[in-house]
């Protein structure tokens, strides 16, 4: 890098991996694919590797590198707080000294847990009993965008299909019995909204997560065995084949059972799908970037070893009822296409870039974060009175602070094997909400 103010251009970061058990063994997703290369090490191939996190937060942050030549590396949080021009005034006004988004990849092999994350109120209330569990006071909205076809569970299923599932499955009557089974079945699609319906779903989804685990076991085992038997004389559901393959991964969990309740998606490359707080989700396989408001707290239930918190997750859900928003982003340019969700701290962008192609990042008020996915490229910074050029590659990932344009390339990937094709540059930009700055 060349030119201008020192502490006014992009910096690369190193930036840390979790190995959560349900993630993807070696090199076998894009987060072990992306930690070889950064690394510049093999990854392991009996080593899960789950998420790649790019942020602030404790649990996870990210260093940046001051000077590449000697390799010096700060906390971004401690730069940032030597730094607080690179936030903007009105990131610093709104969210203090540190960044307001959390940016991920994740790269997952089985399912996550049937979980939630707390409003503000709420997360204030955990951390402060729990904070060894709940590790910070921050609401955690969030949003997934897929890499590859993206399963998920996501929302409580519409009135129309937990009629069929009431019909259909007959050990989710038997755990909550005739009355509330028919209290259910009774509930309309216009009534959805309705306060009193919301508190009978409320009921029966806590009467069903807290059965005792001997209730819970037979249920499992009959429902596996009356699957497995239908499945010789006829076609199974989507969603049937699914709680199958839930049971090998978690057998004997409630979270088996409780899938019925939950809209089932699949999002296919380039669609997104973002949960505020309080709504039911679990991640079931693929790829995706994710960002969020900068927190790590997961209130869970179900499908996972974990500590499971039940009473808080019963409690604290909305019950709304219905498919979720897929977002299929807007287009900022023949390349670039932004993915907004209705929460001020953080947007994500989607570029690829075909080979010789150059795209405008105008300078914004706020800060960014770039992952370079796929392929090679430079990246020109328009400084004050001059321009510094950086050459990026895959795994590659920088901080850029607030109001300073780019222009990136898309160049002929070096060292390629031969039989292999020249990609697209393939990036991805976390950053505030534009609406922020409006």
């Amino acid at each position: 890098m060349t030119g201008g103010d020192s502490n006014n251009k992009a910096f690369r970061l190193c930036c840390t991996v979790q190995n959560y058990e349900w993630g993807r063994h070696g090199g076998a997703g894009e987060v072990g694919r992306l930690y070889s290369l950064m690394s510049k090490s093999p990854p392991e191939e009996d080593k899960p590797y789950a998420e790649l996190w790019m942020g602030t937060h404790d649990s996870g942050h990210s260093l940046v590198v001051v000077e590449e030549e000697h390799t010096e590396k700060l906390a971004l949080r401690n730069w940032l707080q030597e730094h607080p021009e690179a936030l903007g005034d009105k990131v610093l006004e709104r969210w203090g000294i540190d960044l307001p988004f959390l940016f991920k990849v994740l790269s997952v092999g089985k399912a996550l847990s049937i979980q939630a994350h707390p409003d503000k109120d709420l997360a204030q209330v955990l951390h402060q009993a729990q904070p060894k569990v709940y590790k910070d006071s921050n609401h955690k909205p969030e949003m997934a965008l897929a890499l590859t076809e993206f399963e998920a569970l996501c929302g409580f299923v519409s009135a129309q299909e937990l009629k069929i599932v009431l019909q259909t499955v007959p050990e989710i009557e038997n755990i909550l019995g005739e009355s509330r089974t028919i209290e259910l079945m009774n509930i309309e699609p216009r009534d959805q909204s309705d306060d009193h319906v919301k508190m009978s779903l409320k009921s029966a989804f806590t009467q069903l997560m807290t059965i005792d685990k001997e209730a819970v076991m037979e249920a499992v085992m009959k429902l596996k065995v009356r699957l497995n038997q239908e499945n010789q004389v006829r076609n199974l559901t989507v969603k049937e084949q699914l709680v199958l393959r839930l049971e090998k991964q978690y057998p004997n969990d409630i979270g088996v059972i409780s899938a019925f309740f939950f809209n089932y998606v699949k999002l296919a490359p380039g669609e997104a799908l973002y949960l505020d707080a309080n709504e039911p989700h679990a991640y079931l396989y693929g790829e995706c970037v994710e960002c969020m408001a900068t927190s790590d707290n997961v209130v869970r239930a179900g499908l996972t070893p974990k500590y499971r918190d039940v009473e808080t997750l019963c409690s604290m859900l909305t019950y709304k009822q219905g498919l979720p928003e897929i977002l299929q982003g807007v287009p900022l340019n023949p390349f670039t296409t932004r993915y907004a969700p209705p929460f001020y701290e953080f947007e994500v962008d989607r570029c690829i870039l075909p080979l010789s192609a150059t795209v405008t990042f105008p300078a914004v008020s706020g800060p960014s974060i770039f992952l370079i996915l796929y392929g090679q490229g430079v990246v020109t910074q328009k400084l004050i009175n001059d321009e510094s050029k950086i050459n990026v590659q895959e795994g590659d990932v920088f901080f850029i602070p607030a109001d300073i344009h780019l222009d990136i390339s898309s160049i002929i990937e070096e060292n390629i094997e031969a039989n292999k094709e020249h990609r697209p540059l393939h990036l991805y930009r976390a950053g505030v909400n534009s609406r922020v700055f409006e």
